[in-house]
């Protein structure tokens, strides 16, 4: 099929990430995905949550929102609504166990990393972009921690991104746009790591089920975008790629 942006079916958008984005925390960077945008940042606090209080090991958790016109209507802000809707409560979720599976949190010491994604604009695969992103945001925030001798060792243990995966119109197709997604078959978000372990599988047949070998197919597909993410992570971070031991 004729992908709306003239794509190939496995290919991706055009991904632009800038590092140090925000001036006042430890890590950020901006990313593009298509007309998807994001900010993330990384922010460090010295504390950890109760149950990890004199564990000697860290935390990461993530929070995520869209801002009201980010999308083509305007949505309310979540804290004027009262309460976070579930969606969001998934997305944080989702993006703080995919930075922890990468980070030995023993040697992070007490202390918890906040990381942030605001989605400016939105047009298909907010939550793989803010994953992306994030990984990029959190490496700045533990430099900063081994620049300052807050901790001894790099701690983290393999790159992480994460990509949208559907069945539209009968073909396979990857970092799908709002029109293509809001017409899937098939709805899949594929989290892995840059030795392409996985991480997550988000996936949902929309209108019927699908086959084993489609999910194979979309596995494999997602992981060839995710190694092009992953090239891209190291590039944008190729002045610290020294310290890496993956």
């Amino acid at each position: 099929m004729q992908r709306i942006d003239g794509r190939a079916a496995g290919e991706l958008r055009n991904v632009r990430i800038v590092r140090h984005y925000l001036k006042h925390p430890e890590g950020s960077c901006y990313i593009e995905m298509g007309d998807t945008r994001v900010i993330c940042s990384a922010s460090i606090e010295e504390k950890v949550p109760h149950f990890l209080k004199n564990t000697g090991r860290g935390w990461i958790t993530a929070e995520y929102s869209m801002l009201p016109r980010s999308t083509t209507t305007r949505t309310p802000r979540e804290s004027v609504m009262g309460r976070i809707n579930g969606r969001t409560h998934e997305i944080q979720r989702l993006i703080g166990r995919s930075l922890r599976a990468v980070t030995r949190l023993e040697h992070l010491g007490e202390r918890t990393v906040w990381i942030d994604c605001d989605v400016i604009q939105a047009d298909g695969g907010t939550r793989t972009a803010s994953i992306t992103g994030a990984f990029v945001a959190l490496v700045d925030a533990v430099m900063f921690l081994l620049k300052e001798g807050k901790i001894d060792v790099f701690p983290l243990r393999d790159s992480v991104a994460a990509v949208s995966v559907g069945k539209v119109g009968g073909e396979i197709l990857v970092d799908l746009t709002y029109m293509e997604d809001s017409k899937a078959q098939v709805d899949m978000n594929l989290v892995m790591t840059g030795r392409g372990e996985i991480i997550e599988i988000q996936g949902t047949a929309e209108e019927a089920p699908f086959t084993k070998s489609e999910l194979d197919r979309m596995i494999e597909v997602g992981y060839e975008a995710i190694k092009r993410l992953t090239v891209i992570q190291r590039e944008v971070l190729s002045d610290i790629t020294h310290v890496w031991r993956f």
